[in-house]
This record gives structure tokens, sequence and C-alpha cells, in this order.
């Protein structure tokens, strides 16, 4: 080994004690790096020195430089990649001094430097930190000769305390950084405290490890289910903002940061990025990013996202950004959840807020629709989507939407009233096979549901069962329009949202349920006064077809009556929209086809069909020409014997409900019992026809036997008394006296007999009709009676004798008890009925129960299917109304 001089060893000292000055005075270590490098080349009288820093991939920058004379070959920053013959890839590789005297024609960027700046040898010393190879000192000459030999010896001597004033400089420069995250970790804890919302916390995490790190861009993501990573924080060192800003997303997969990290949950460099690959990889260098770390975020044991912090040129990131990284993430971890704990309290007061709106909107039975329309909007508006949906399962496989929401306010996106067939890859398909939660992508859905909503622009979808008393009722969704899929929790929050949501479609079902009974009761209740009153059966017809109509909520209804041979005969209609009704009253309709009266006739038994398509035969032509989409039938049967059909049909889309058919059958039961009612009524009002019959024929006959028999025999008998008498002698004045009062006996008996004769069966009326009895009763009568008859010609025996009756018991009343000045009689035909009507200025008071007069003439009035009534409050007069039917009577005698 060469002896130093004294005067160079001299030399030596004081420039380390220069820099040694300058590592102690904190100078920034781009400074005591320059100024090492000028040192050692003035101390070896070189043209250039150069202090170079290896890094991981065997290349390395210049972080020191200095010239005897002019500019520098090789600026800080500068990097040289390894290969080729120069000093500093012949250091890196063997770890020892290297020595270069003649470039000539040595290949590689080292070599080509050299030559560029006429460097003809140069000489290179490793530095080594810790026992590790940390870079390399190097000096060069211009001239011809090589650089002395001891030159190694002197910059070797040099390098050892170079390297401690390097490392003291690194240390500082730890504390430094140490102290500078420190307080960036405070800022971005008390930020946190301040409750900021997350997306702040993530810009200014972003920020502050950009700044504590001196890198070209920081990037916040947070890994999502669905194999994909959101962007929610960034930071340029330019300010310039980065092509895919928060909320932009990458797809997982290929070669990246991003997938390395969510592959292996450590952290991952990349010092060249040149080749990679992916989604996440073509952003990265999209962005012109050169070299890269990234480090996973954990929040409480699980994978939440990544930080990532990259340069922008070609110098890799320091070797300790990892573990710096790391540990910056530990309190962004914390800082994550701890806004995510606030986000989560605050969304279950605002959950649980929302819940309460709805349990009271309920609670004021609002309408289902008011109701579903709150609930959408409620959960719209906390979960933050862009759409919520509401729809009800129905029997026939569809869903029929029943609420929406949009942010928007379009009613074409929250389509209320469509009603969607179920099939296909679809949120209200999935829910409804697996009565479970479902979460879609629309750009993999399929089937009618999706086609729908995809026309909105959704993106994304989840949906929630709502089971009611244990059976699946309906979805509830929320939806996003942009790339970004909806959050990890929503399907929890929706289901937990549901749970109360289905108690209040429970309770709302319940109310709509007791309303619609009252309203079908109602309904059923004046269908069975109307029978009770012996409504003629056209009227209980009409009042059935119209309140099942209503109630029911259809468009048409049609009451139907089997004739023997399977024809039908139209009875009574209804329909919601005028004009009239599909089929008219006394419509008659061929059996056959597949239709509803066909198939109610063929089973019996209740029937439906829910498309006129493919229907057939004459009653299924009418109803196509009505538009019928679907019909419900139920069979009325009188007496175990099926009499008819009433069916109810609808012209929209969507099929009847379910229990169409079961409602039905409580109007079918009351028109079995209105014509059972009638049937009797009939029978009855026969039965009291024949006796009145049966009753004026004995009376004639008793009045004919009367006058042809008793009546002739005693006049027969007196004509034989007046002769008997006119034969008695004179002297026999004692038996002519008492023949005498025998004729006259006899005389006073065969008037009673014809007076008994004549109220048996007026003959007057027989002989000339109502005007001339009604003349003999005005006659007879006590009171006065003003009589006006407009009857042309004659009516019927059967009314002409109950009129008689009726008017002949009026005025014996009248003179019996009404102690009246007049009586005022009218008997005239109106509308096919006769009506007589016997007034007077009497007390009142009468009543039709209370005697057996009055009882007599409504049973007689009542038997012909007339009507009779009575008004005669106290001190008012009396007033007795009767209506007696003309229309098929016929005269007496006709055939």
């Amino acid at each position: 080994m060469a002896t130093r001089p004294s005067g160079r060893i001299t030399e030596e000292r004081a420039a380390l004690r220069r820099v040694a000055t300058l590592v102690g005075r904190s100078v920034p270590s781009e400074e005591v790096l320059a100024a090492v490098a000028a040192e050692a080349g003035r101390l070896l009288e070189a043209d250039f020195a150069v202090l170079s820093r290896y890094d991981p991939d065997g290349a390395a920058t210049v972080i020191g430089s200095w010239a005897e004379t002019g500019p520098l070959p090789l600026a800080a920053g500068t990097r040289l990649e390894s290969g080729g013959r120069s000093v500093h890839t012949l250091v890196y590789r063997t770890g020892e001094p290297a020595r270069i005297d003649d470039y000539g024609d040595s290949p590689g960027q080292g070599a080509d430097v050299a030559r560029a700046w006429g460097i003809r040898s140069i000489v290179g010393v490793p530095i080594s930190l810790e026992g590790r190879l940390w870079g390399v000192i190097g000096v060069a000459s211009t001239r011809e000769e090589p650089l002395p030999a001891d030159t190694e010896a002197w910059l070797a001597g040099f390098t050892e305390l170079v390297a401690t004033a390097i490392a003291n400089t690194q240390a500082r420069a730890q504390l430094r950084g140490y102290a500078e995250e420190q307080a960036s970790l405070r800022r971005v804890a008390t930020l946190v405290a301040r409750t900021t919302s997350p997306t702040e916390v993530f810009a200014t995490v972003a920020a502050e490890v950009g700044r504590v790190l001196g890198v070209d861009l920081t990037v916040i993501g947070r890994y999502d289910p669905d194999g994909a990573a959101t962007v929610v924080g960034t930071w340029t060192s330019t300010g310039v903002a980065v092509p895919n800003p928060a909320g932009g997303r990458v797809q997982l997969g290929g070669r990246n940061v991003t997938t390395q990290v969510f592959r292996t949950g450590r952290p991952v460099r990349f010092d060249d990025y040149a080749d990679a690959s992916g989604s996440a990889g073509q952003v990265g260098l999209g962005w012109g990013l050169r070299s890269l770390v990234g480090v996973p975020i954990s929040v409480e044991g699980r994978l939440w996202g990544i930080v990532i912090a990259a340069y922008t040129h070609e110098k890799p990131l320091p070797s300790g950004a990892e573990a710096r990284l790391a540990g910056f993430t530990e309190l962004v971890a914390t800082a994550i959840a701890n806004a995510q704990a606030r986000t989560e309290l605050r969304g279950y007061a605002e959950e649980q807020a929302a819940l309460r709106r709805v349990a009271t909107l309920v609670a004021r039975a609002t309408a289902p629709e008011q109701a579903f329309a709150a609930v959408t909007a409620e959960v719209g508006r906390l979960l933050e989507v862009d759409f919520t949906f509401l729809s009800r399962y129905d029997p026939d496989g569809t869903a029929a939407v029943v609420g929406g929401w949009s942010r928007t306010d379009d009613d074409a996106s929250a389509p209320v009233g469509r009603r969607l067939r179920l099939g296909g890859r679809n949120v209200h398909t999935l829910v409804f096979e697996t009565r479970r939660t479902a979460r879609m992508d629309h750009d993999d859905a399929s089937g009618a549901a999706a086609d729908v909503f995809r026309g909105s622009g959704i993106r994304s979808c989840v949906g929630a069962p709502i089971v009611v008393e244990g059976r699946l009722w309906g979805v509830m969704g929320a939806a996003y329009t942009h790339e970004e899929p909806l959050p990890v929790g929503t399907e929890a929050r929706l289901a937990g949202f549901t749970e109360l949501l289905a108690t209040a479609i429970a309770d709302a079902q319940a109310r709509v349920e007791l309303r619609g009974f009252a309203e079908e009761q109602a309904a059923l209740r004046r269908v069975a006064t109307l029978v009770a009153r012996g409504a003629p059966p056209q009227d209980v017809f009409a009042a059935v077809a119209a309140e099942a109509g209503q109630l029911l909520k259809v468009d048409f209804t049609v009451l139907s009556r089997y004739e023997p041979n399977g024809n039908v005969a139209v009875v009574g209609g209804w329909a919601r929209i005028d004009p009239g009704r599909p089929l008219a009253v006394g419509t008659r309709l061929e059996a056959g086809g597949r239709n509803m009266h066909t198939l109610v006739f063929q089973t019996g038994r209740p029937a439906r069909l829910e498309d006129y398509d493919d229907a057939s035969g004459p009653a299924a032509d009418v109803a196509r020409d009505w538009a019928f989409r679907s019909a419900v039938g139920a069979p009325i049967s009188v007496e175990d014997r099926l009499w008819g059909v009433i069916s109810v049909a609808s012209s929209h889309e969507e099929p009847l409900p379910a229990d169409t058919e079961a409602r039905l059958a409580g109007f079918t039961e009351l028109v079995g019992t209105a014509l059972a009612n009638a049937d009797s009524q009939a029978a009855l009002t026969a039965s009291r026809a024949r006796i009145v019959t049966a009753a004026d024929t004995t009376r004639r006959r008793i009045e004919r036997d009367l006058h042809d028999g008793a009546q002739q025999r005693l006049v027969t008998l007196a004509l034989q008394l007046r002769a008997a008498q006119t034969a008695v002698p004179p002297a026999a004045e004692e038996l002519a006296e008492e023949l005498e009062h025998v004729t006259t006996e006899l005389s006073s008996v065969l008037g009673e007999l014809r007076e008994m004769a004549r109220g048996i069966h007026p003959t007057v009326l027989a002989d000339g009709g109502l005007r001339p009895a009604m003349s003999s009763l005005a006659r007879h009568c006590a009171v006065p009676v003003e009589l006006d008859v407009r009857v042309p010609g004659r009516l019927p025996e059967s009314v002409e004798v109950a009129t008689y009756y009726v008017v002949a018991e009026a005025l014996t009343n009248v003179a019996k008890h009404a102690d009246a000045s007049v009586v005022h009689v009218e008997v005239s035909p109106a509308d096919d009925v006769l009506r007589i009507c016997v007034r007077d200025d009497g007390r009142g008071g009468a009543d039709l129960a209370g005697g057996s007069g009055l009882v007599g003439l409504k049973d007689r009035v009542e038997a012909l299917g007339g009507r009779i009534s009575l008004q005669s409050a106290p001190g008012t007069g009396t007033a007795l109304e009767v209506a007696l039917p003309l229309d098929g009577l016929t005269q007496p005698g006709a055939s």
C-alpha cells in the first residue's frame, strides 16, 4: 500500500472536517453529498467526481457531482442503467474498487457518457452502509496519463468517513421525515375527530401521504365485492387531476399493484411499470407511472383497500417507502374505521327516523299506494341511490310495481303499475326463486324485468325480499345509474328495513281487507234487502250486476240464465264505461266453444280466462268486440240445480285478482236465494190467486144457486100463498090474516135473500161493469160520494171484482168509523195498472192490520200481483191507494 504524503493526509482530514461540519449543521443531504464529491475531486486533483446510489435493479442514480471547470457531466438525479463496461457496473458486481484507464470502445451507458466528456481514466470505490453496498464514489481524469495507482486507496480511506457522514445525514432525514409523518397523521386524526365526511378524509390522507413521501402521485382505493376497486381519494404533486379521479373503477386482474396487493394482502413494489397489464395496469400507464409502491389497508382485520405512492420519473421510490407507507396506513385504517362507525351510526339514526315516519304513515291508515310511495322515497334518500322500487309478486308469475322513487323525479325510472313477467336473470326473479337478497350488474342481466329497468339507465341493482306473515310478498330494490356499484352493506340495510316494512304492509293489508270486507258486506246487504222485499227478479239481477262490478272494480258484469238446450239468455248486466253493457238484457247466445258461459256450464264450477285471444264461440266473439282481456265466472245454483252464471271481466293487461271467484260466490248465493224466493213468491201468488178465484167462483155459484134455486122457490111459494089467500072464504078472516102475515114475511125473506145474493156476487157488476157497479155502491153509501171512474169498457173479471170489493169495503169503513163529510173515489188505468184511490176527510187513524176487512182486501190485491197502501194519520183523513196489474190478464172467457 502506498504511503500517503503528510500534506495529502492533512488535506484529507481538513476535507473530512468540512464535511463533518456540514453534517453537524443539519445541512440538507443534497448539499452534503455535493460537498463530498467536490472535496474528493479537489483532494485527488481529478477533473470530475461523482457520488451515486445503487437502486434495487442495479442501476445507479447520481446524487452528487463536481467538475473542476465547466458544466457537470452527470447532474444529480441522472440514472445510469446497469450493464456494459463502466466503473458503476464493475463496482456493483464485485463490491470492490474498480479502475478503467481507457474507455476506448467499451459498451454501456456509463462508457458512452465518459467518451462524450473526454474522460480517459476513472476510478470508483464502493460505499457501504451498515454492511450493505450503498453506492459508489468515483473520480475521473481527461488527461492521457492514468490516475495515480494509489487513487483507490485514497478514495477507500475517504469513503469510510463519507459513509458515516451519509448515515448521519440519513438518520437526520429519517428523524425529520418521522416528525413530518407524525404531524401528518395528527392532522388526519384531528380531521377524523371532527366527524369530517369520509370523502374529505380520503382526499386529505392522499395529500398527506404524497407530501410526506415526496412522491408525484398517491391514490387510495377501496376493494369492492364484485372484483373491482374504486378510487376514493387522489393527490398529485402538480395539483393536476388524475385521469381517473375519485369514483373511478378498475377491474382486478393482470399484473399491477392493485391486483397484487389484493391477492397477497402484503405490500408490493414495482420499480418498472412498463410491462404492467390489466385494467388497473393500463390506468397506471395512462397516468405515466414509472415506479410505485402499494400497501394494503386493513380495517378490523379485513382487507379494505390500498394506498399507492408513485413516481412518474425514472428513479425508483426510496427503499423504505413500503415501511413508511405501512406505518401510515395503520392510522389511516383507524381513521377509516372511526369514520365508518360514525357514518354507520348516523345512517342508523337516519334509518330509524325514516322507519318511524313510515310507521306513523301506516298508523294513520294511509292508502297503500301512498304508503308504498313514501317507503320507496324514504329508502332512496336514506341509501343515497338513484332509484328505488317496490314490487308485489302475483300468483300468475308476474311482479307488479306498486311503488317507486327516482332521484330525478323521472316517472319512467320507477314504472309504477307495470307488470313484469318473471324469468331470466334479474333481481326480481332471483329474489323470487331464492327468497334471499340479490345483487345484479345490469350488463349481465336478462329477462323482461331487466329490459324495463335497463331502459332507465340502471347499471347495478340490489333487491331484498319482503316476507309478510311467512309468505313471500314482494321485493324492494335500490339501484345506481353510474358505474360504481352499490355499497357493500346495501343488502343488509335493505333487509333490516324490509322487516318493518313487512309489518307495515301486513297492517295496511289488514286495513284494506277489513275495508274491502265491509264494502262487500254492505253490497251484499243492499242486495239482500232487495231480495227480502220481494223485488222483481229483473231488479235483483240489475242490482247484483252493478254491486259486483263496482265492488270488484272490474269493467263489465254479465248475469246469464242457462236454457234447457245449453244456450244462455242475458238477464242482467253492468259496465263501468258508458255506453251500456256488452250484452243487452234479453240477448241469447248459442252454447259451445271456449268461453266463460260454456266452461261454467260444462263443469258447474267457477272458471277463469286470462287471455281471450284463445277463446272461441259466440260469447267469446262478443267479449273480444268489447276488448275483454281476462274474465272470471261463478255458477248460480237454485235448489242444487245449475241455473246460470255471473261473470266479471277486465279490459286491462293485468289479470283479475286471485280471490275474485270467492268474492263472486257471495253474490251467487244471494241470486240463488232471490230466485228461490221469486219462485216461492210466484207460487204463493198463484196459490192466492187460485184461492181468490175459487172464492169468487164459489160466490158466483152460491149467488146462482140462490137465484136459480131457493130464490125461485120462494117466489113460487109466495105466488102459491097469494093464490091460496084469494081462495079463503070470507068467513075465515082469521085464516086470511094469517096467510097475509106469512106472505109478507115471505116477501121480506125474499128481499133479504136478494140482498145476500147481491153481496155474495154483485149482479150489477157482472151485468154492467165497473161504472154502474161504482154508482150503485155510491148510492147505497151513508156518506156523500164523489165518483171519478175513467174506465173505457170492460176489464178482466178478476180486476173488476177486486176493484168492486176494494171500494165497497172502503166505503163501509168510512160510513162506520171515519165520521167524514165526503168521500172521493177515483178509478183509472195508467201504465198497465188500474189505479184505485178512496179518500175521505174524516178522523183518520185507520190501519191495514186493524180489521179483517182491510186484511182481506190486502190478500186479494196481492194475490193478483197488485200493491196496496194506506195513509191515515190521525186528524188528516184516510187515503187508500191500490194498483192492480192489467198486463197479461185476460177477459173472462178469453183463451
